[in-house]
């Protein structure tokens, strides 16, 4: 189980450097719980579908030396990575956009059932990603 839950966040890492949202989509759970980032818990992979819209309108990201780790069960993961990105669009509540770039560590942590990533728990700081992009 530790291998394939390896190889689940590695997939859905790959998925999201290339922005192919629908793959990210088949590695999750249907009623995913996905834990944004200083913000609420949003269920369900409608909801991730929306979230990822919304994303790709305002950012574009990239995330490079990604390290994945695993229960030995594999029934929990955590990845940290840095996260390379531009500020497309002024997203809600944020500064406005001018096509700042950012690069900043991140993690996640996971929690798998039945072969697919049942909560995605995103992290990275705010406060720094606003002093980069100027807010």
């Amino acid at each position: 189980m530790h291998d394939a839950t390896l190889a689940l966040v590695q997939r859905y890492y790959d998925a999201f450097n290339r922005g192919d949202v629908p793959a990210m989509l088949a590695c999750l759970a249907p009623d995913v719980a996905h834990d944004v980032n200083q913000g609420p818990r949003e269920v369900g992979r409608d909801a991730f579908a929306a979230f990822m819209a919304r994303m790709n309108r305002c950012y574009r990201e990239r995330l490079r030396d990604i390290v994945v780790m695993a229960t030995p069960d594999g029934a929990r993961a955590a990845a940290e990575f840095v996260v390379d990105g531009i500020y497309l669009e002024t997203d809600e509540g944020l500064p406005p956009a001018r096509g700042q770039t950012y690069s900043l560590p991140g993690g996640a942590f996971f929690e798998v059932r039945d072969g697919l990533l049942a909560r995605v728990t995103n992290w990275y700081s705010l406060a720094e990603w606003l002093r980069q992009v100027g807010g």
